[in-house]
């Protein structure tokens, strides 16, 4: 069974737009785990646009379920927070500054030295890590050799393929750098513009997908669909039960 990670960016997004505590960071993330989702993903950025810092800690004190923190490791600010608040897993971002959102995956083959030791400090913590990749054989091959327990393919080029009518163009580079990670022994996530018109498809060809984790498609569907209702039916559409 593949886990639903969901990314709640967008609910601090709301909540900071009006100041105050509307609606509640931590209170939305129990009712997330509740209504049956695996895990929650946050990204906080310097700017604290959305996630803070604060929130992290207070998450890591209140979530039952795993706890995923993704976002640029090379901000120092970052690494300290996610070794004080050891997350089951950190998840590396090739963001640069004032990003607006995670545009495309590690180049395995260049930053092979600073992932390697970057990682090592992670995994010593006791934190499993995963490094956003796109799907290229070659970075997954090289990633295999950064000490990273898993990759997450970066799923944008899929989702706008898939949404252009074109599902096999869209999937097949995808099985094939999935193939080559299980192969390696990588373990493998997946995430970015996944929603419930293309996930099904993406998890039908590439079974053994540990996790994804979610977060804009599913907050807006929610508008309309009602959380606790979206939050089953992207687990439906992950595990085959839609």
């Amino acid at each position: 069974m593949t886990s639903l990670s969901v990314n709640i960016n967008k609910i601090a997004t709301l909540r900071n737009s009006r100041g105050g505590n509307n609606p509640d960071l931590i209170k939305t993330a129990l009712d997330i785990e509740r209504f049956g989702a695996d895990g929650i993903t946050v990204h906080p950025r310097p700017d604290e646009r959305h996630i803070r810092y604060a929130d992290v800690r207070e998450l890591k004190k209140t979530i039952r379920t795993e706890f995923n923190i993704e976002g640029n490791s090379r901000e120092q600010k970052f690494i300290d927070l996610v070794l004080e608040t050891k997350p089951a897993q950190v998840t590396l971002v090739p963001d640069v500054l004032g990003q607006l959102t995670s545009d495309h995956g590690w180049d395995t083959i260049t930053h092979q030295q600073y992932l390697r030791e970057q990682i090592a400090v992670f995994k010593n913590a006791g934190i499993r890590v995963s490094i956003f990749t796109d799907p290229d054989v070659a970075m997954v091959e090289a990633a295999a050799t950064t000490g990273t327990d898993r990759i997450e393919l970066y799923t944008e080029q899929y989702a706008r393929l898939f949404a252009g009518g074109q599902q096999e163009q869209a999937i097949a580079p995808y099985v094939v750098a999935a193939e080559r990670a299980r192969s390696l022994g990588l373990g493998l996530n997946a995430g970015h513009d996944l929603d419930l018109h293309n996930l099904a498809y993406f998890s039908k060809n590439i079974p053994w997908l540990d996790e994804v984790s979610i977060g804009h498609a599913l907050i807006t569907d929610a508008i309309w669909l009602g959380l606790e209702n979206t939050v089953q039916l992207y687990k439906r559409q992950l595990n085959g039960r839609a």
